[in-house]
């Protein structure tokens, strides 16, 4: 049971640094593929709302399995 828990939450881990460094600062994710990022869109919309959303669901995954670890 700890194997598997163990093994869940480092593929959490990998796919919550992957969702977070795709987000881009201020410019939204057009400037890490060569979008010249003027245009401020102060909304989330499209690839940015759902990078943004998968960060939250998978950042609780990731406490959620630790946190079920602290007691086994």
């Amino acid at each position: 049971m700890i194997t598997a828990l163990t093994i869940i939450q480092i593929i959490f881990g990998i796919l919550l640094i992957l969702a977070v460094l795709l987000q881009q600062k201020g410019s939204g994710l057009g400037a890490g593929f060569g979008g010249n990022g003027s245009g401020v869109i102060l909304t989330k919309r499209g690839a940015d709302l759902f990078l943004h959303r998968a960060t939250i669901v998978l950042s609780v995954l990731f406490f959620g399995t630790g946190f079920i670890m602290l007691f086994l």
